[in-house]
């Protein structure tokens, strides 16, 4: 039995029970919100799965998608699913179900997205090497014009000064210039450099192809007076034309405009050079003239020859070696028109000379070739081995090269004398020489230009030139210029030999000729006058 005190109990909690089983759902307690923060490591917790989506997808304006629209998300997502084979046959047989107007579609939109520019996607040095190695520069031209970025890489200066010494496109000057920036690097005082290997070589590619393809006559002169050319000169400011008439004609280098005649020999004037505004020349009269160009006056007049001066070389501003019919060589102080050695030792007339520093090399009809100090007036080294007359010389400092009547040039070593080849392969006189570094090049009276490797002593280009004697020619690391006395002036390439254009109109017989890089001088005898041409292959003028 229950005692009272249970009883009410009892029935306390009864009613209680039943009272939490009538209270409406509004007023059951909520739980204790539960704060996020909490010292629970979530990193050992499972990954929960994703929520279920509780509601159909929408378009972009808010409405559920369209039949078409769930279609496109059905193939979309089936697609996505599929492996590399499986899309490769899906998409074939869409294509094989598309007509002409639907895959033009497909390719334009496909076409840009498969484009890819593979130097904009490498670092920049790795780019600016693989154009280096294009050598065409219509090529480069053609790639500066693909896209903004490949024309900013072709800007570049290391890509143009590679470019400029690939063609030999060296800059005249006398020091090398710093390696400029890349554009990356560049600043502001660099980019206002004036020098541009760019615009360089532009410049100089112009200027080549105006040599081999065209270039315009500046301008011709007809001289009144009948004479024969016998020297020229060409420098940075002058022509100087020496004529048998005894005048001394002189040019403007740049529009090839006459300016002065220097008057004065009594007799031809057959040698002469000028350095600075200095001028000496001799001739028949058997003087040697010292001039001031600018003033056009004779400043000295040298007598001790006594025969006509047939050579003459000036060592610099100050001294002068003349080479004289009467065997002998005097070396003269220009500045106080004074005699300072007289060289003798030749028996027979002194046809040609050259000098290079104190030592001067001078070459007889008497057959040999002599070295001389200028400083002492001392016979160094007698030269000797040609069989007939030395006609021309040529020397570097180091060789010696003699071209003589008996078809052959020799070359000798200065410092000891002795001869170290004998270049045969002409069949006459070899009257025309030109020596730099270790090429020579060689014109005879036989037509022939020969070019030679004096580091091998042989032959390296035989070029049939003229039908008469070579009566001048020039070379530079491109070219050769050769004129003759069929009275033509012809372009050759010197690396191959070949023939390349001929200079002017063809005339009776071709006297001298000297080029520059943008300019060249022809003097000829056309129809019985004496014809001066002057040249140009500027670009900026053509």
């Amino acid at each position: 039995m229950l005692k009272g005190k249970d009883i009410k109990d009892s029935s306390l909690g009864s009613s209680i029970s039943q009272e939490k089983q009538t209270l409406p759902i509004m007023q059951r307690p909520i739980p204790p919100e539960i704060p996020w923060v909490t010292t629970t490591n979530f990193h050992s917790l499972p990954t929960p799965a994703p929520s279920p989506q509780l509601f159909p997808p929408v378009n972009t304006e808010g409405f559920p998608p369209s039949a078409q629209e769930e279609f496109s998300r059905t193939v979309r997502m089936g697609f996505q699913n599929m492996n590399n084979l499986q899309r490769q046959r899906l998409l074939a047989e869409l294509l094989n179900s598309c007509n002409t107007e639907q895959l033009v579609f497909v390719s334009n939109y496909i076409s840009p997205r498969l484009k890819r520019d593979f130097l904009k996607d490498l670092p920049i040095e790795l780019s600016l090497h693989i154009l280096s190695f294009i050598n065409d520069p219509k090529t480069l031209s053609r790639a500066s014009s693909v896209s903004k970025f490949w024309r900013s890489l072709l800007n570049d200066e290391f890509t143009w000064k590679n470019l400029c010494v690939r063609h030999h496109f060296r800059r005249r000057s006398s020091t090398a210039p710093e390696l400029p920036p890349s554009p990356t690097s560049e600043s502001p005082s660099s980019r206002n450099n004036k020098f541009s290997y760019k615009d360089h070589f532009r410049r100089r590619y112009i200027v080549e192809s105006n040599w081999k393809h065209g270039g315009r006559t500046l301008v011709t002169h007809i001289s009144p007076d009948i004479g024969v050319v016998t020297s020229l000169q060409m420098c940075q400011s002058y022509i100087v034309v020496g004529m048998d008439n005894k005048k001394i004609h002189i040019f403007d280098v740049s529009d090839g405009k006459y300016i002065k005649t220097l008057s004065g020999h009594e007799g031809g004037v057959w040698a002469l050079q000028y350095i600075d505004e200095v001028l000496v020349s001799g001739g028949c009269d058997r003087e040697v003239r010292v001039w001031d160009i600018d003033t056009a006056k004779c400043k000295h007049v040298l007598h001790g020859h006594t025969s006509t001066v047939r050579s003459l070389k000036m060592k610099d501003k100050k001294i002068a070696v003349s080479g004289s019919r009467d065997a002998t060589l005097r070396v003269w102080n220009i500045e106080e028109g004074l005699l300072l050695h007289l060289l003798a030792g030749h028996q027979a007339s002194v046809r040609c000379m050259e000098i290079c520093g104190d030592i001067v090399v001078s070459g007889s009809y008497d057959c040999s070739a002599r070295v001389w100090d200028i400083a002492t007036g001392e016979c160094l080294h007698v030269l000797q081995g040609h069989y007939s007359q030395i006609y021309s010389i040529a020397f570097d400092g180091e060789k010696i090269v003699t071209g003589s009547l008996d078809s052959t040039a020799r070359v000798w070593s200065r410092q000891t004398g002795f001869c170290l080849g004998v270049l045969q392969g002409h069949t006459s006189l070899v009257g025309q020489l030109q020596l730099h570094e270790s090429i020579l090049v060689t014109g005879g009276s036989d037509g022939a230009i020969r070019i030679w490797d004096l580091d091998t002593y042989r032959c390296v280009q035989h070029i049939s030139a003229h039908d008469n004697s070579v009566t001048c020619l020039q070379f530079d690391e491109k070219r050769i210029v050769s004129g003759g006395n069929d009275g033509h002036v012809k372009l050759w390439d010197i690396e191959t030999g070949d023939f390349i254009r001929e200079m002017t109109s063809a005339g009776n017989a071709i006297w001298r000729l000297a080029f520059q890089e943008t300019k060249a001088v022809v003097l000829l005898q056309r129809e019985g006058k004496t014809v001066m041409e002057v040249l140009d292959f500027d670009a900026q003028k053509s």
